[in-house]
Formats: C-alpha cells, structure tokens, sequence
C-alpha cells in the first residue's frame, strides 16, 4: 500500500503539469465566449477547468509539502524503456497513417509492438498481427462502416471486388 506521506518519483512534476495545463484550458475556454452568462457556450468548460485548476492545486501543494521521497525511480519504475519504445512507435505510426494508410502502417506497427514486446519470432508477429488487423478491419470497416484512411491500399476496388464475387451490386 503506498504510504499518503512519502512522494514518488516524479510526482511533483506531473502534478505541476496539471496545474499549468488547467489554468491554460481555463484560458481557453474564457476565450470561447468569455463569461457573459451560466447558459453561454463558453460556460461549462470554463466550470469544468476551474474545478480542475482547483483540485490539481491542492493536489500540487500537498504534493510539495511531503519533503520525504520513496526509494521509486522515474526511468526505472514510472517510465522504463519498454513504455517509452511503445510511445516511439506509436508517434511513427500517427505520423504514416495518412500517407501509407491504416492497412499497411496498422501491420507495421503491430508486428513492430510484437516483436519487440515478445523479443522474437517473425513468424509468430507477422500471425498474431495479421489475424489482429483482419478482426479489427471486419468490425470496424464492415459491421461498423467506420471510414479509415485509404493510402496506398486500392481499399474500395477490393471492396468492389470482393461484393461482386459474393453477389453483391448487379
């Protein structure tokens, strides 16, 4: 059970990021429509990052007051290499969507997660991930009809293809 008294690694500093980050959400949200009155756009938000700034102060000067730290240590126990490898890979993977589309940097990116995170077996990645992409493509672009970045996949000709093998448009 962690002990309410003793800081952890890197505790103060995520707390004074969410104090700093509440206080520019209320900026932004005064920004909206100002405060004119409780029914105007700008209202709820302004409310809502107002609570936030509040309790993330507390929260930070609780924080600063416990002067004594808990043998944790931040690359260690709060972000090892494994997490920061995965954040790598996932800001690869934003970054190609668009141009190679969901498909292809979808595959890349699991079967890269895979190995990484399993340390091996090519064969094994290149499985799991496709099996993976098929069951995420079938719900979502199927049964869901959600529309997922085409890049260099021919997506709807295959589409087309496959509806008319199945008797689909006459």
């Amino acid at each position: 059970m962690h002990n309410n008294r003793i800081r952890s690694a890197g505790e103060l500093a995520f707390n004074a990021a969410m104090f700093v980050c509440s206080i520019v959400l209320l900026w932004s949200s005064y920004q909206i429509s100002g405060f004119e009155s409780l029914s105007s756009p700008g209202a709820l938000p302004m409310v809502v990052a107002l609570v936030m700034m509040i309790s993330s102060g507390l929260i930070l000067l609780n924080c600063w007051r416990r002067a004594e730290r808990d043998r944790t240590r931040f690359m260690q126990d709060i972000l090892p290499p494994a997490v920061i490898v995965m954040m790598l890979f996932i800001t690869g993977y934003a970054l190609l969507l668009t141009s190679l589309g969901f498909l292809p940097t979808s595959l890349i990116f699991l079967i890269l997660s895979v190995l990484y995170l399993r340390r091996g077996g090519l064969i094994f990645a290149v499985g799991v991930s496709l099996l993976a992409l098929v069951l995420v493509y079938i719900v979502f672009r199927l049964v869901f009809s959600v529309l997922m970045p085409a890049g260099i996949v021919p997506e709807a000709e295959i589409l087309a293809a496959i509806g008319q093998i199945f008797g689909g448009t006459r």
